[in-house]
Order: C-alpha cells, then structure tokens, then sequence
C-alpha cells in the first residue's frame, strides 16, 4: 500500500477535481457529517438529535442561563437554538421561564427529569469516541487532539469569532481549551 493510498478515504468517492488544492478540507468536511451520523445514531436511543447533547451539557455543567448567553457559548444560529430548545422543552428535558432580573430574557434550565438523559449522553459520548479513535494508540489519540486543537484555532482566528484568541500584536496564540474538551 502506497503512502497515497493509504490515507485515502474509505467509505468515499474519488477526490472532485474542484477538491484538489484542498484534500485536508474535504477530509475534515467529510469527517464531520460521518461523525454526526454516528453521534445521531448514539444519541437516537437518548431521544436527542445531534447538538441537543452539547446544550444539555451546557445546563447540567453550568445551571440556568440566559437563552442568549446559551446562543452564545454553544456558538449556533439563534433559531436553531430556539428549535432545539422547543424540543427539548416539550420532551421535558428543559425549562424556560422569565429571567426574574430582566422580565424581557427568558432563563433556560435542565430539568430534574433531564438528568435521567445525563448518563446516555456520557455513554454516547464514550462509545462515539472509541468509534472514532478505533485502531489509534494513545500517541496517536495525543498528538491527533493537539494537531485538531490547532486546526481549530487557526479556523477560529480566521473567521474572527474568536476574541478570547484574537492577539493584535501576534499570529500565534494560546488557547485555554482544547479540541477535546469541545
């Protein structure tokens, strides 16, 4: 087997032709809607779908939060927030009420019954890990993580949603967490 072949896709098609200056994107691009497909199919048994586990997460790590705040630290669009919070709600997994000290925002909490969920999402979790990382040593789990966290930030400062990362004397920076704890 040929270094080339080797780090072909296995479960795609030939490289597009328009994807030739930028195999290392269109790796990452297809790895993250197979990595969606098999979070979806871990968290189905949860009643969640894809993304609902990260706001969750949210809730349970950090109690209630503004909605806007929530918007902001999960980084989605507002209506696919508000979505997922309307299902979420009606499934009784969260609670949203006025926010006693501003009438016009509205707190978003996880509910006692939600907690029931907290111990399928870590298993999915767990189980999407080993799925993804199957066949890697923990070097190789190390050195993935770092180089994914430096991915990461160079996407992050290019887009300029980053100000925690933002220097304007320097093109490198540090980064207080890392790919994995995302």
């Amino acid at each position: 087997m040929t270094p080339e072949t080797a780090a072909d896709p296995v479960c795609t098609e030939a490289m597009p032709a328009a994807a030739l200056g930028g195999p290392v994107s269109l790796a990452v691009s297809r790895l993250a809607r197979l990595h969606r497909m098999a979070a979806g199919k871990l968290l189905r048994g949860a009643g969640l779908y894809p993304g609902q586990e990260l706001l969750m997460m949210h809730l349970w790590d950090g109690g209630p939060v503004r909605q806007s705040e929530l918007i902001k630290a999960v980084e989605l669009d507002p209506s696919t927030v508000t979505k997922m919070l309307q299902r979420l709600e009606q499934a009784g997994h969260v609670r949203r009420s006025p926010d006693p000290g501003d009438r016009r925002a509205v707190l978003v909490e996880a509910t006692a019954e939600s907690c029931a969920l907290h111990s399928a999402v870590e298993a999915a979790w767990a189980s999407l890990e080993e799925y993804t990382l199957a066949g890697l040593d923990p070097e190789e789990r190390r050195e993935l993580t770092r180089l994914l966290g430096k991915v990461e930030e160079n996407l992050c400062i290019q887009s300029g949603d980053c100000p925690a990362l933002a220097q304007p004397d320097s093109t490198s920076s540090t980064r207080s967490t890392s790919a994995a704890e995302l």
